[in-house]
């Protein structure tokens, strides 16, 4: 069966032809050429489509009346509906990433496991990933829903439907949670009823918010996921609505921008309002982003910091000296013609310890554990931390399964 790719001259495919393996099969060959079957590599940052299991997700809505409306929703494929995800943008480029419409078609066994534990699998088992922090894709833009409620009614049924049909379902498999933060006191709730569930390793905050995150409201949730020494994690992504970004006229500017300028805007008032200290307990990871924001960030914090130092009374040290304290994922990694700028770049950050690396698996822009193996000026005990050693350690992971004795040697 031939399928609709939206170029049908240069991008015509079967139904039979498309697999995970066959798609991945360039990130394979790199696998066993540099051996990353041998080395704890761990994935803080990939996805997965819920929209793919809205059907199921559904039926964990806990109120009656938004239950019945969702499951309308999805009778009328979301047009028109109130538990529509859609934001605008074209991250397939007219067709040209195949695995955005194609992949809902691909086979998986009928042997009681579910579909997306068999596709992240293939994809993890491609790139020699052990283990694989998994996040929703759609409802990284819930947060900008004119309607609070809703946002809460599916977060909860999400995770109430992945600590109960996904996670259990592989041990290789682990997330951050969805905090539905325009509701502080259900947030805390998801918290508290979720943060001991198998699988979960932390906290997701989406960064395509306004909510200040130093606002009083959330400080009961901070300090609840300090004392179960989990991390929490600011995600970003972009949002073409946003008054500023309706500026741009190219969606390459909007998403450039807009992953980049909410966790700026977010870790600006994290450090400047001293959440570092009131929290110091606390791991806290900036997601999607890049890194060549923080090098940037650093200076110009530590600029004016220097000139109206009495504005941040809770600061006993400089912006960038915290900013060094928190951990940052890779992806997208930006890769400078001038190497040097990326070197600086790591040395600036403390990358050797702070930073983690991310696939954004299946997104367009997506990066493979090479990019950083490949690096050369970091040694190879970086790039072992980095790619997964560091998320080990604070995410509280245990990888004797897929590496025995691999603690113990850390220890030492």
């Amino acid at each position: 069966m031939e399928l609709p790719t939206g170029n049908e001259r240069y991008f015509r495919m079967s139904v039979e032809e498309f697999d995970t393996e066959k798609l991945m099969q360039n990130a394979a060959r790199q696998r066993d050429q540099r051996k990353f079957n041998d080395m704890l590599i761990i994935d803080v940052d990939a996805h997965h489509y819920e929209t793919e299991s809205m059907k199921e997700i559904v039926e964990f809505i806990e109120d009656p009346v938004l239950r019945q409306l969702a499951r309308s929703a999805q009778q009328i494929a979301h047009r028109g509906s109130m538990f529509s995800l859609g934001r605008v943008g074209y991250q397939d480029i007219g067709g040209r990433v195949t695995r955005y419409p194609l992949r809902g078609l691909e086979e998986t066994p009928d042997d009681g496991t579910h579909r997306d534990v068999h596709l992240s699998h293939r994809w993890m088992d491609a790139m020699g990933v052990d283990y694989a922090c998994v996040f929703p894709t759609p409802m990284l833009g819930l947060a900008m829903h004119p309607q609070p409620d809703v946002e809460v009614t599916l977060a909860r049924a999400y995770n109430r439907w992945l600590v109960e049909k996904i996670l259990p379902g592989s041990p290789r498999m682990k997330s951050m949670l969805y905090l539905p933060f325009n509701n502080p006191d259900a947030a805390l709730k998801i918290v508290e009823d979720f943060g001991d569930a198998a699988g979960v390793i932390g906290f997701m905050v989406t960064s395509v918010r306004h909510r200040p995150v130093h606002h009083n409201d959330y400080m009961k949730i901070y300090r609840a996921i300090e004392e179960r020494g989990l991390p929490i994690g600011f995600h970003s992504g972009f949002n073409w609505d946003d008054p500023m970004f309706r500026t741009c006229n190219r969606f390459l500017a909007v998403h450039a921008l807009g992953f980049t300028w909410y966790n700026v805007v977010h870790c600006t008032n994290w450090v400047l309002n001293g959440m570092n200290e009131r929290f110091p307990d606390l791991p806290v990871v900036w997601i999607e982003s890049g890194i060549s924001w923080i090098p940037f960030l650093m200076q110009r914090l530590d600029t004016q910091y220097r000139m109206r130092s009495s504005e941040c009374p809770l600061l006993r040290k400089l912006p960038s000296d915290y900013m060094r304290d928190m951990y940052y994922t890779t992806q997208p990694m930006e890769m400078p013609d001038d190497i040097q700028l990326l070197e600086t770049t790591f040395r600036a950050m403390n990358a050797e310890t702070q930073l983690l690396w991310s696939s954004d698996y299946p997104h367009w822009d997506m990066d493979i554990p090479s990019v950083v193996w490949d690096l050369p000026f970091i040694d190879e005990d970086a790039k072992r931390n980095i790619l997964g050693r560091t998320a080990q350690k604070i995410f509280k992971i245990d990888v004797s399964e897929r590496h025995p004795g691999y603690e113990a040697v850390a220890a030492e």
